[in-house]
């Protein structure tokens, strides 16, 4: 047995079927598409949310109050058990240092929970702090200092 006598598993494989290709093709005339409509055309395709020239549901619906969501700040929640668990042999915890560790990740603000409890005296830098965390760290004798903008 060689490559030369390779052949694929029966049944495995089949023959790609050329659409539109004269009328003793077998697939001929409409092209598998149907009789006429707009399905049957070219440039068919229509958006997510077209209901056939029906005035969408999304139009329909009436728009109320106020959303802020272009400015809205999602922030990195890190969790002070987790500090304690990384950062046992460093005083300083910063943003670049949380990034290092694998607790936060890319450009957005970070945000410190007080989930835990902290028993060394850190020195945090982060973009926001919950007032448990605040109280917490404070408590152990460290600092939690916000990111100078």
């Amino acid at each position: 047995m060689n490559l030369s006598q390779l052949k694929p598993k029966p049944g495995s494989r089949f023959k790609h079927f050329r659409f539109g290709i004269g009328e003793g093709s077998g697939g001929g005339q409409t092209a598998g598409k149907g009789q006429k409509g707009q399905r049957s055309r070219s440039g068919d395709g229509k958006l997510p949310g077209f209901e056939g020239g029906q005035t969408p549901l999304l139009r329909r619906v009436p728009k109320r109050g106020f959303t802020n969501g272009d400015f809205k700040i999602v922030y990195q929640v890190v969790s002070l058990s987790d500090i304690e668990r990384v950062f046992k042999n460093q005083k300083e915890v910063t943003v670049e240092a949380l990034k290092l560790h694998g607790l936060a990740r890319g450009r957005a603000p970070v945000k410190i929970l007080g989930d835990g409890e902290v028993t060394r005296a850190y020195k945090v830098t982060a973009h926001a702090f919950s007032a448990g965390a605040k109280e917490k760290i404070q408590k152990a004798g460290g600092s939690a200092e916000p990111v100078k903008k």
